[in-house]
């Protein structure tokens, strides 16, 4: 429940009002997350004024303000295909003009496509705090501790890397659903491969980051060996994920 409304001019307000200990204040970006019903009594801090809905490339770097919305991202022609598609499931149109890249992550499960693809990608957050000024961190360390690493702070951008071939696939019950398994790969140059699994649980998983994609199948049956839920058993969703994990490397060899 939003008890109280306040909307910063500059970021170094946002943060000092975000700091405070008294009672619990978060960061309202496009709002469709906090504004879900809920008996929790927090203050909203308004994120619209502080200039954090740009982004910009830079060399094999596209950097995104944290309150640029999933619909301008789609609409950019910035990015890859399969992040296109993602950020397609993740949400309807109308949702996708209101939520923030930055909300749509601090929010998110495991069956969220658009974590999927940007952990697959290694993204890498910028946050701020009053107190510790600037930190980087990576989107896999971030997950884990969303609860902690926010009091007090607040994610000013995103750096998605652009150099790595992208695959995505999906199984889902209808096109518009969530999935009950995704798979997320990436390639770099060098050979480094990244397969990040979702559709369960409370964040998607990292399967596979090494140098080349030796193992691939085995490791994605790994990672979903215990992913049973009402959705489906672990055992479908383990055939699924290394059966997607195949499609995501021949799509990025083609």
């Amino acid at each position: 429940m939003i008890i109280d409304y306040r909307r910063p001019s500059t970021l170094e307000e946002a943060l000092l009002l975000l700091s405070t200990k008294e009672i619990k204040t978060v960061p309202l970006g496009g709002g469709t997350a906090l504004n879900r019903p809920s008996t929790e009594r927090f203050i909203a801090v308004d994120l619209q004024a502080l200039g954090l809905n740009v982004f910009e490339k830079r060399g094999s770097i596209l950097t995104l303000g944290a309150t640029v919305t999933l619909q301008s991202l789609l609409d950019s022609g910035e990015i890859p295909s399969g992040l296109q598609d993602a950020i397609c499931q993740e949400a309807g149109y109308n949702l996708r003009q209101a939520a923030t890249v930055a909300g749509t992550l601090v929010a998110a499960d495991g069956r969220s496509p658009f974590t999927t693809v940007l952990l697959a990608l290694d993204t890498t957050l910028e946050i701020q705090s009053a107190s510790a000024g600037t930190e980087r961190l990576s989107l896999g360390d971030f997950l884990p501790l969303r609860g902690e690493r926010m009091a007090g702070r607040l994610i000013t951008s995103l750096l998605l890397p652009l150099n790595a071939r992208l695959g995505y696939e999906v199984v889902a019950r209808t096109p518009v659903d969530l999935p009950i398994v995704c798979a997320a790969l990436a390639q770099w140059p060098s050979g480094r491969t990244r397969l990040v699994l979702g559709g369960f649980g409370g964040a998607p998983v990292l399967a596979l980051d090494g140098p080349e994609p030796g193992g691939l199948e085995q490791a994605a049956r790994d990672a979903y060996s215990r992913a049973g839920d009402e959705w489906a058993s672990a055992e479908y969703r383990q055939a699924m994920a290394a059966t997607l994990a195949r499609r995501c490397l021949l799509s990025v060899a083609s």
